[in-house]
């Protein structure tokens, strides 16, 4: 007996946005990676975080997929893009794949409703809030990083922001921890 309940079309578009996260874990980390490397500890361990959380998202995926009755299809992941050359450019390339995120997001909320699949409707009625939230942190740093100075900034306002975003709580909730009343 079949027990899948998505359509193949709505299967590969959950896979795909499962192996997109990924491809934004990667490109966070990378991110991280060449923050640290610049002495931006602070900034770093935020990306760093940032990383974990879109892994979640990826197994969040996986695991819808999975209790459907899918089976999610990993995919290569292409590689992160080279390193930014400046704060201003990490900042905006976070920015501008959220709101890439987001637009995918959004495709898979219009098929869902398309196909009359309320189920994944629901599901992804949380990855709508979570982009909004994703969009104004990111727009946050892009702000921050204006107040300071932008790439003219002084050390000593690259120093607080460094230190402001090393502040920033380190747990990331994990996906399968989440609950309908902690999503």
């Amino acid at each position: 007996m079949n027990t899948n309940r998505l359509s193949t079309i709505m299967e590969t578009a959950l896979s795909n946005q499962m192996n997109k996260e990924i491809h934004a874990s990667h490109i966070f980390l990378s991110y991280g990676i060449w923050a640290d490397d610049k002495g931006y500890q602070g900034i770093a361990n935020f990306l760093y975080r940032h990383s974990q959380e879109e892994r979640n998202h990826s197994i969040k995926f996986m695991e819808y997929i999975l209790n459907r009755g899918g089976k999610p299809k990993v995919e290569a992941i292409p590689a992160p893009p080279n390193d930014p050359d400046s704060l201003t450019a990490c900042f905006d390339g976070v920015f501008k794949h959220e709101v890439d995120n987001t637009t995918a997001i959004y495709k898979i909320v219009d098929l869902s409703l398309e196909e009359k699949d309320w189920a994944t409707w629901n599901f992804m009625q949380w990855f709508v809030q979570e982009q909004i939230e994703e969009e104004t942190l990111a727009q946050n740093l892009i702000d921050k990083l204006k107040i300071a100075g932008g790439d003219r900034a002084t050390d000593e306002s690259l120093f607080t922001l460094d230190k402001t975003l090393s502040e920033t709580p380190n747990e990331v909730p994990l996906a399968q921890e989440a609950t309908g009343y902690n999503p």
